[in-house]
């Protein structure tokens, strides 16, 4: 994952620019996907996220002279850069400290990101999966939902819950102070 922050006034050549890496990458074996995660409300913190099947092609896209020229025509469009790698599961959950939130936190982010697309991938394939043999109906469907949920849904789900899943931010304190200010 690369976090840039856009420059200000490049915004469309910033985007411009992202699309051409993504399609770069995607010519590079083991490549799996990719997604950019667009800030939060007064953020300018895009997050992008190249997947691979492995260290060693990770390694062959970093360090290719593709990438690298690619990297040379994004100077200026960006501002503070800074990377993370991630391995496993845990990884999507660690803070900057290298810690990571108590498993049924995480449980309940993945949940939150897993139920609503899963909800409508049944609402719009469900009939058609339907006349499937079980197998073959639950094979397409993670199919087609694991990308969709690595890539795009649990980092989102992270992202928007960290207070939460770092302990910054707890229900019972939400919810007193929800009491308080309706109590007035």
């Amino acid at each position: 994952m690369v976090a840039r922050r856009v420059a200000s006034g490049r915004y469309r050549d910033f985007c411009l620019w992202l699309d051409e890496g993504r399609e770069l990458a995607a010519d590079f074996p083991g490549y799996l996907g990719s997604g950019v995660l667009a800030p939060p409300p007064g953020d300018d913190e895009h997050q992008i996220i190249f997947r691979f099947s492995c260290s060693a092609t990770l390694s062959s896209w970093e360090h290719s002279a593709s990438r690298r020229a690619w990297l040379v025509r994004g100077e200026g469009l960006f501002e503070a850069p800074h990377e993370h790698r991630a391995i496993g599961l845990d990884s999507w959950f660690r803070d900057e400290q290298g810690l990571t939130p108590p498993r049924w936190k995480q449980a309940v982010a993945v949940w939150l990101a897993f139920f609503p697309i899963s909800l409508v991938f049944q609402w719009g394939f469900g009939e058609t999966l339907a006349t499937l043999p079980l197998l073959p109906r639950v094979l397409l469907s993670t199919l087609m939902l694991t990308p969709i949920m690595v890539g795009v849904f649990i980092p989102l789900s992270t992202r928007l819950l960290a207070p939460w899943l770092q302990g910054k931010w707890s229900f019972t304190q939400r919810l007193s102070r929800w009491r308080s200010h309706h109590r007035a």
